[in-house]
């Protein structure tokens, strides 16, 4: 039986394998930008937080379906599925835990357990009225298709492996705003929440007051599936003890709107057909699970492990042994003095036994007698990097923007009325990853940049935003280039890092198509609200980019306003859908700018869910600070380091709230390698203080407890 258990009699799951989907990361070889609060309802809702009752939300690995012989955690061939029934315009097909029932006339979606309980799935496609009379259904064995020859829109779904798996093919440009998740569910929908995956990931009450204003940074947004904050191309929906998953294969073309009516949360997908972005066709994968707040992302991740995309990181460290370096270690940027030979042995003699070392990109690397003295410590060191900007030579403002020759203009990415498109903070211009990709046999300049940036002996690279940055359509005549092109340049020369350059790979906040090529990410643990963005632009608060050896932006404390910090690190709406899909995948952390002192009022909390998610910590250190915060880290590192080296590349098998008020959780890693249970409140549960976790390794009489709210 899997480390997944049925948290109740009434909680379907789907389990079992799906039809290859349009797109698949290919295995690797061996060897923000920008995403998104009433003060009194949240202070509200702490002072009504009861403890005592369990929760026990926890992923529901396989049941029994019509059509379907299915044994617990077991991913054999799949079964014959039974075909679907046409009735009055509905098609009913048979699915893990139930059935799903599509209108044909609408793409409303409604499914009924076995049990005999109603699961909303989708609401009408919206503008379906204009769809006109739909084609006759035709059904061939487990497939059932149909059209709508006034859109020039076929369907063809089917249930597989326990999901219902729909695809809507188009004949011309255009858009379908579906599907439509929780509209018009009503107060009956008891207990409804939604599951985001913005940065770690949410699960919101869909009619909690905080989270239908405008200060929650949500209603109103729409996220890209497949860049930005959302990491995950899926979501979630759960109510009345019942859980319903949506997959997108295939994200690119696909959006995530929120919306509030009626006072509750709504959510709709929105898909662009485009010839010319090879996004003609559109699916979706939908799946009865749960009432488990991470149902979606372990449907995600079993998809994932049946289509070959998940590449774990037992495997990189078999092919790259340098990336278990990074189990048990924390990760640190060093600035000024912090980045001397002399501050890496205080380090090491602080009790860091385990780390990361990274530094910015500002002309002044950590020399080489500097990384010669860590990678002899054990330490992992890299630059931060980008392949995105290109600047003037004679003008740039950062080192890794100057690039040889005409690159800048030549590779500037142009948009389709020819116009350059304007790099990140109105700086030069975005490059085209095609433009690098076509040149790059016979220029090298990729190649070139990497030497210089890599000539002092580190052995990690951190790319920003190739893994979370947004993907462009290049119109320039020279190197035209599709969404679908972009992602895969990226794919590749991050691949080329860490397989034929044997680096250790990490990106910013890695979305997950990226993780099957790297070993680890900055930021993808953030749930950020865009609201943060406006915030970092006021430097009297957030902290100015100088001076040079200690710029404010990392250094200077600040205090986050109570709305943006409800929305990004509230416990109780946190949940880790990522970690469940992809902790046994790739090491995740914090975004850079937001080290652990950067935002004192939340470190009690990072240092929990640091635990809790069994991810690193990460740190910013310079010369006033390598002694009192490299002694801070070496605790909190000595804490973590025999956890993460035991799980760290251990699957999330279980998370469960155990309290009404979520702020007492607990996950557990592997077949119980590690179980760890944090109280993120401030009474004591089951002999747990307030403040503190408990970690149990497997095969120990006793758990590790820490309790950083009163002082470690």
């Amino acid at each position: 039986m899997d480390a997944h258990e049925n948290a109740s009699e009434n909680s379907p799951c789907a389990e079992g394998q799906l039809a290859t989907p349009p797109y698949a990361v290919p295995r690797p070889r061996p060897g923000q930008r920008p995403g998104h609060r009433n003060t009194g309802e949240a202070v509200r809702r702490r002072r009504n937080r009861a403890l005592g009752i369990a929760a026990a939300l926890v992923v529901t690995v396989t049941t029994a379906s019509a059509g379907y012989a299915a044994i617990a955690g077991t991913e054999g061939e799949a079964p014959h599925p039974a075909s679907p029934h046409v009735h009055a315009g509905t098609v009913a097909f048979p699915v893990a835990g139930g059935t799903a029932t599509v209108d044909t006339a609408s793409l409303r979606v409604t499914a009924r357990t076995d049990r005999g309980a109603a699961v909303p799935v989708s609401g009408a496609a919206v503008g379906a009225d204009g769809f006109g009379k739909p084609g006759r259904v035709a059904v061939h064995g487990s497939r059932a298709s149909w059209s709508y020859p006034a859109k020039g829109l076929r369907v063809t779904a089917a249930g597989e492996r326990g999901r219902l798996l729909m695809t809507v093919r188009s004949e011309k440009d255009g858009t379908l705003a579906w599907p439509v998740t929780g509209e018009g569910a009503g107060p009956g929908a008891r207990d409804a929440s939604l599951q985001i995956p913005r940065g770690e990931g949410l699960s919101v009450p869909v009619a909690d007051r905080f989270w239908n204003s405008g200060q929650a940074g949500l209603t109103g947004t729409e996220d890209d599936l497949a860049t930005g904050s959302l990491t995950l191309p899926l979501w979630g929906y759960t109510s009345n003890g019942h859980g319903v998953s949506y997959l997108v294969p295939e994200s690119i073309g696909t959006s995530l709107g929120f919306a509030s009516a009626g006072g509750r949360l709504n959510a709709t997908a929105k898909h662009e057909f485009s010839r010319r972005e090879q996004t003609l066709d559109y699916t979706v994968a939908f799946s009865l699970t749960s009432a488990s707040p991470v149902a979606p992302a372990a449907d995600y991740h079993r998809w994932l492990s049946e289509h070959g995309q998940l590449h774990t990181l037992k495997q990189k460290i078999a092919e790259n042994p340098e990336i278990g370096k990074l189990l048990g270690a924390e990760h640190a940027y060093l600035w000024g003095g912090a980045r001397d030979a002399e501050a890496v042995r205080t380090l090491r003699e602080q009790g860091n036994t385990r780390l990361w070392l990274g530094y910015d990109a500002d002309g002044h690397p950590m020399s080489k007698e500097a990384v010669t003295e860590a990678r002899k410590l054990g330490y992992l060191v890299g630059p931060y990097d980008s392949y995105d900007n290109g600047q003037d030579p004679g003008t740039a403002d950062t080192p890794i923007a100057k690039w040889p020759g005409t690159v800048y203009p030549d590779f500037c990415v142009r948009d389709a009325k020819g116009r350059i498109v304007t790099g990140f903070g109105a700086r030069g211009c975005y490059l085209s990853s095609e433009a690098f990709a076509r040149s790059e046999p016979t220029e090298h300049f990729l190649a070139q940049h990497t030497r210089e940036m890599t000539q002092n002996g580190a052995d990690s690279v951190f790319v920003d935003v190739d893994a979370a940055g947004e993907l462009f359509s290049d119109f320039t005549g020279s190197h035209p280039m599709t969404k679908r092109q972009d992602r895969t340049n990226r794919l590749d020369r991050l691949r080329t890092l860490a397989g034929q350059d044997h680096f250790v790979v990490g990106s910013e906040s890695a979305v997950s198509w990226s993780a099957p090529v790297l070993a680890f990410d900055h930021g993808a643990q953030t749930p950020v609200n865009d609201g943060l963005w406006a915030f970092e632009k006021d430097k009297a608060k957030w902290g100015p980019y100088y001076p040079a050896d200690a710029p404010g932006q990392f250094f200077h404390p600040t205090t986050l306003p109570a709305a943006l910090a409800t929305s990004m690190f509230d416990p109780a709406y946190r949940v880790p859908l990522y970690e469940t899909a992809l902790h046994d995948s790739l090491v995740n952390t914090d975004r850079w700018e937001m080290p652990f002192d950067k935002l004192p009022a939340q470190k009690k909390d990072r240092a929990l869910m640091s635990a809790l998610y069994n991810t690193p910590l990460n740190f910013v250190l310079g010369d006033q600070n390598l002694r009192s915060t490299g002694k801070e880290m070496a605790a909190l590192q000595k804490y973590f380091a025999p956890l993460h080296k035991a799980a760290g590349t251990e699957r999330m098998t279980s998370f469960r709230r155990l309290t009404k008020d979520h702020l007492v959780q607990r996950s557990v890693f592997g077949n119980g390698t590690l179980t760890v249970t944090a109280n993120f409140g401030t009474t004591a549960h089951d002999g747990l203080p307030g403040g503190c976790v408990d970690a149990k390794l497997k095969g120990e009489p006793k758990a590790r407890r820490l309790c950083p709210a009163n002082g470690g």
